[in-house]
């Protein structure tokens, strides 16, 4: 019998995929922008579809606040990077791989119960990290932030409100509440990773505690949630890769749709 030789072979792989970053500040200002920009895509999505005529006039202006928040974010990084991009040009210019949002803002709609779900684990977040940059030593970053912070207070009442009214609902309305929480859980994760390009901006004044922010976030979620009566996933599985350019099939197809008439007429005044 042939001797079985449990071991890898000995042939070149290929490497992990890993470019520097050049201008680590104007990355992280991208980060910030884009994860607004997509969610913001997505939320201006069900204008015109929404549930209630109250609800509708809600997203929209959530939708509005969030894209406000991009604007400022890109503009800055744009101005960072020193290359003359505007944040028009780093909204609408870009292929998927360079944008560097978070997967899971620009997962799908989905139904009503998955948009809450979503926006209610973002804002989240979003609160915590507004307050913590809001007192960070880069002195453009910390005014955006400390304007941002009022109007996401209001975004996490409303999507924290609704989380329990739908857990606590009907039935149905739970089911579609726990769902949704189950198929979103995966990309929280990602959220919370700290990498070289948070190394590199600490040296300007712009320090986040990552592992207060994901301690924090996990106790505001589960006093929601708790309220909500829905479970908390256990899992611990991660997806990740939006801060890197590795996105979900989803981005490419909100990207067609966003860019679309900008694309169609480059250089374009209105």
């Amino acid at each position: 019998m042939a001797e079985v030789i449990n071991k890898a072979p000995d042939v070149p792989i290929a490497a992990p995929r890993k470019v520097p970053v050049a201008n680590p500040l104007a990355d992280y200002l991208q980060r910030l922008g884009d994860d607004r920009l997509i969610l913001g895509h997505r939320v201006s999505e069900w204008c015109g579809h929404g549930p209630i005529l109250e609800e509708d006039i809600a997203m929209a202006n959530i939708a509005l606040d969030l894209i406000g928040h991009a604007s400022s974010l890109l503009a800055l990084a744009g101005e960072v990077e020193g290359e003359g991009r505007s944040d028009d040009t780093l909204a609408y210019f870009r292929d998927a791989v360079h944008f560097r949002n978070a997967l899971l803002v620009e997962q799908p709609n989905g139904d009503f119960a998955m948009t809450m779900m979503r926006q209610f684990l973002f804002d989240t977040y979003s609160v915590l990290l507004w307050d913590q940059l809001s007192r960070c030593g880069h002195e453009g970053l910390a005014a955006i932030a400390t304007k941002s912070l009022k109007e996401d207070k209001y975004h996490l009442r409303h999507s924290s409100e609704w989380v329990v009214r739908l857990g606590d609902g009907t039935e149905e309305s739970h089911q579609r509440a726990q769902h949704a929480l189950d198929e979103l859980w995966r990309f929280t994760g990602e959220l919370f990773d700290r990498d070289e390009v948070d190394a590199a901006v600490e040296a300007q004044g712009i320090v986040v505690d990552h592992e207060a922010l994901r301690a924090l976030w996990t106790t505001m979620v589960r006093d929601v949630l708790q309220r909500a009566t829905l479970t908390m996933p256990t899992s611990t599985a991660v997806r990740r890769g939006g801060r890197t350019g590795f996105h979900t099939e989803h981005l490419g197809h909100l990207l067609a749709t966003m860019q679309s008439v900008a694309r169609a007429h480059p250089g374009a005044s209105w």
